[in-house]
């Protein structure tokens, strides 16, 4: 055999083993660049500068999570739908009689989007068993609308406790009950 008979005359960027070498380079160098540039364009996302008063915030919330616990407070929520204008009511049912509030805030909170949150300033129309039955009614807030399913969190609250849970299943006309269990 003749060495100069075997070599193959096309030449190397015709052949694929090159290439087949250069592509985890050339995307690492590519992927390098995206990452730069997503580095550069985005911003840091810092901790927040009030970051101890949101903490502080947060110690009050479960204080008063905590409160409604130690009463036994439980919640029957009750709507006709989650619109604007849609009539809310609320009954709550205590162990003991929760401090006597006006009014109440009861929000639907979307977990993706603040802005199609839920809103209701509850007023109470009347009070049962030596204040440990109290009932509330209002009605939702402007709000934007929502498509598909959402799992809301129920928010309710007073200025001494508050009452949260998962509002996933709430339906018009049917009761939805968070609170403590008993």
């Amino acid at each position: 055999m003749n060495a100069a008979t075997d070599i193959d005359p096309t030449p190397w960027y015709r052949q694929g083993w090159p290439w087949l070498v250069m592509v985890p380079p050339a995307a690492a160098v590519i992927g390098c660049i995206i990452t730069i540039t997503l580095a550069i364009r985005s911003a840091d996302g810092v901790v927040a500068a009030d970051y101890y008063k949101r903490g502080l915030a947060i110690n009050e919330q479960l204080a008063r999570s905590q409160q409604a616990e130690k009463i036994g407070l439980r919640a029957e929520v009750v709507t006709r739908g989650i619109s604007n204008g849609d009539e809310v009511r609320v009954r709550l049912d205590a162990l003991q009689a929760p401090p006597p509030e006006a009014s109440l805030k009861l929000r639907l909170v979307h977990p993706g989007r603040g802005g199609a949150d839920r809103e209701a300033v509850l007023a109470r129309v009347a009070v049962h068993d030596d204040g440990r039955q109290v009932e509330y009614v209002g009605q939702w807030h402007e709000s934007s609308p929502i498509t598909g399913h959402v799992n809301w969190r129920l928010v309710l609250e007073a200025k001494d406790w508050r009452i949260d849970g998962d509002a996933s299943m709430i339906m018009a006309g049917q009761p939805l009950r968070v609170g403590t269990p008993r």
